[in-house]
């Protein structure tokens, strides 16, 4: 499986070397450094929220992995910097990633 077959089920994994166990951000099947091949970590990653804005109802937030990489997620609720989330949900619409925090 690869990082986007997994997010189109939902899926929200993390791809490291199975080398030198660097995390791999922007997703790839080859490690950036040592160009060993990754594999695909899952789990209930928290993420910390590094900033935020409003957008009709939806809070669009910018949210940091693991001390290495960020991504942007949705949120329904009003965030604050530094607070503590994971993915609720995730996959891929119309060609484009999404992420859901709670």
């Amino acid at each position: 499986m690869n990082f986007e077959d997994e997010l189109t089920r939902g899926n929200f994994t993390i791809p490291e070397c199975t080398s030198c166990k660097k995390i791999i951000w922007p997703p790839s099947e080859f490690c950036d450094v040592c160009y060993n091949e990754t594999c695909l970590k899952s789990g209930q990653f928290s993420g910390k929220i590094i900033e935020y804005s409003k957008q009709n109802d939806e809070y669009f937030c910018v949210v940091e992995f693991l001390d290495t990489f960020r991504l942007i997620a949705k949120m329904k609720e009003k965030p604050e910097n530094g607070q503590i989330v994971k993915i609720l949900k995730c996959g891929i619409l119309n060609g484009t990633y999404f992420f859901q925090i709670i």
